[in-house]
């Protein structure tokens, strides 16, 4: 059997990454979710905040969606994001 690279990491899209959060979240009634646009909501909230859907209020602000997912187990040491193709 040959050696792996030490550097070798498997990509994950932020689109799974996002999808594999929320699954996590839903456990305790939250959800990450992305601002649109750029108006007050990025200003004030971030590219990424979570939510709490029972109450519909924003709970945590300006969150990095790659910590986050680690955070939770939901992305892995040998796991890497990668930027979505066809954008």
């Amino acid at each position: 059997m040959g050696k792996r690279g030490a550097a070798a990491k498997v990509p994950v899209t932020m689109r799974v990454l996002i999808q594999r959060i929320n699954r996590k979240l839903a456990e305790n009634g939250k959800q990450l979710r992305r601002s649109r646009g750029e108006g007050r909501a990025r200003q004030d909230l971030g590219n990424y905040y979570v939510i709490d859907t029972r109450r519909n209020v924003a709970v945590v602000t300006q969150t990095d969606p790659e910590a986050l997912g680690r955070g939770l187990e939901c992305l892995q040491p040998w796991e890497q994001v990668v930027e979505e193709e066809g954008g």
